[in-house]
């Protein structure tokens, strides 16, 4: 794959407010100008893959030719070992059209309750694809592995109480924004999914700030 560097303006193509917030932050240091897929109007395409990358194609692509400026799509997912990788790509369908995480991630533990899983282990995954109006494409990803507690904390969205990280004691839940996708970008360390497939993009197509 031929990377090619990011300047100007990028379409970030959700209509999630906790994924935009998080999406701004990343890209602040690097001088692009991001305007949402919201602030422009665009509809939110039909995920029809069947893994992360290709919905987070489909999104980013629909932008880019609507646009007719490079965007910038998320696809991301808790994963559950216990339960065959479930709600997978359907963490947000979960919520319901209400988006009610609290409900989804009581449906989780109830799913492993049915199902008698001591097994608490999950992941969540991040699949960050960046297109231009000529349908060229960039694919970077991310994962973060840790465990299902019961759901601590009021920051972040999602199913972010419920996840405590490997090496952590509290949950993304509990975990201020810089805490959890903020950057060291003299050495790439990452925390979260977003964030550490954030890390693999920029070093391929954003310039470094001075």
């Amino acid at each position: 794959m031929s990377h090619r560097i990011l300047t100007g303006r990028v379409v970030i193509a959700t209509h999630n407010a906790g994924k935009l917030v998080e999406m701004r932050a990343l890209m602040a240091p690097f001088g692009v100008v991001p305007v949402s897929a919201g602030e422009l109007g665009l509809p939110e395409p039909d995920e029809t893959g069947t893994m992360f990358s290709e919905n987070a194609a489909i999104k980013a692509l629909a932008a880019a030719r609507a646009s007719r400026l490079p965007a910038f799509a998320d696809d991301s997912g808790l994963c559950v070992d216990a339960l065959d990788g479930a709600p997978g790509l359907f963490s947000a369908r979960w919520a319901g059209e209400t988006k009610d995480f609290s409900g989804a991630m009581a449906r989780i533990v109830a799913e492993l309750d049915r199902r008698g899983a001591r097994d608490r282990r999950a992941h969540f995954v991040s699949a960050l694809v960046l297109a231009w109006p000529d349908d060229h494409t960039e694919l970077f990803e991310g994962r973060v592995f840790g465990d299902l507690v019961e759901p601590r904390g009021a920051a972040g969205f999602g199913y972010d109480p419920m996840f405590r990280p490997d090496g952590h004691d509290r949950t993304f839940g509990e975990m201020s924004a810089e805490e959890k996708h903020g950057v060291d970008w003299r050495t790439g360390g990452a925390l979260s999914h977003r964030a550490r497939a954030f890390v693999t993009l920029a070093d391929a197509c954003l310039r470094r700030p001075a």
